[in-house]
């Protein structure tokens, strides 16, 4: 776990990259380029405040206006943007009034979930919760934090899907899809992704000892941090967060 207060957070914002291609996600056309969107606004290559421009994205995806406009549709309801009327569409800043209120359900599911779980895991399941920290680590040694960022939202998935509640992963992703965004920002701040790995560790040794309540405290301790970072974040970057 981290030790002491966090060190301050600097906003790493990747560089713009090109969307996804289209091929890269299932699903009809509307769905795959709502998905594609999906995946720019989460991984930040939209940026906070970016204006997003439909027909830069149907040059980009070769798609006609009518599925990228069902998609800014969808996107609109989640609050990943925001259409504002004779003015346009843009990426949605950060709230840290959602955010808060992601981590706090996120908080409510997994720890119900770790608690069943460590009464419950098979010698199969801690394998591949040991087999997916391994994969962690190898990718935090090649300094991949795209590659270990996937990895970390597998972990928490198998975690649910444990449970053997099929409905749970999903309703769990829903709550956290702010939060994930947020996430971004605080990864490449030095020393995160080691800290996360070794939170993670905590976790799943504590799931393979089959104790419920040294699970809840592990996962409460590291669902906990990400708070801890990006309050102070909001002050330092005001023009990425809606003010409080």
């Amino acid at each position: 776990m981290l030790q002491g207060a966090p060190t301050p957070v600097q906003a790493a914002i990747p560089s713009a990259r090109p969307l996804r291609p289209l091929r890269a996600f299932s699903g009809s056309l509307a769905q795959k380029v709502y998905l594609t969107l999906k995946d720019a606004i989460l991984s930040l290559a939209y940026r906070p405040g970016e204006i997003l421009r439909k027909a830069e994205v149907c040059a980009a995806l070769g798609v006609s206006r009518s599925p990228v406009a069902e998609a800014v549709a969808r996107l609109a309801a989640e609050g990943l943007v925001d259409v504002v009327p004779q003015a346009g569409t843009f990426i949605a800043r950060f709230s840290l009034a959602d955010i808060r209120e992601g981590v706090f359900l996120r908080e409510a599911l997994e720890l119900a979930a770790v608690e069943r779980v460590a009464e419950t895991i098979t010698d199969d399941q801690v394998i591949a919760l040991r087999r997916n920290l391994r994969m962690q680590e190898a990718h935090l040694a090649d300094g991949d934090t795209a590659g270990f960022y996937h990895l970390d939202a597998r972990m928490h998935e198998l975690i649910l899907s444990f449970t053997g509640f099929r409905r749970l992963a999903a309703l769990a992703e829903t709550s956290w899809v702010h939060v994930n965004r947020a996430r971004q920002l605080i990864l490449p701040t030095p020393g995160r992704v080691q800290a996360t790995l070794t939170e993670h560790q905590a976790i799943v040794a504590a799931l393979a000892a089959h104790d419920p309540a040294a699970a809840r405290a592990a996962t409460r301790a590291h669902l906990r941090q990400l708070l801890t970072f990006l309050e102070p974040l909001a002050h330092q970057r005001p023009d990425l967060f809606l003010p409080e």
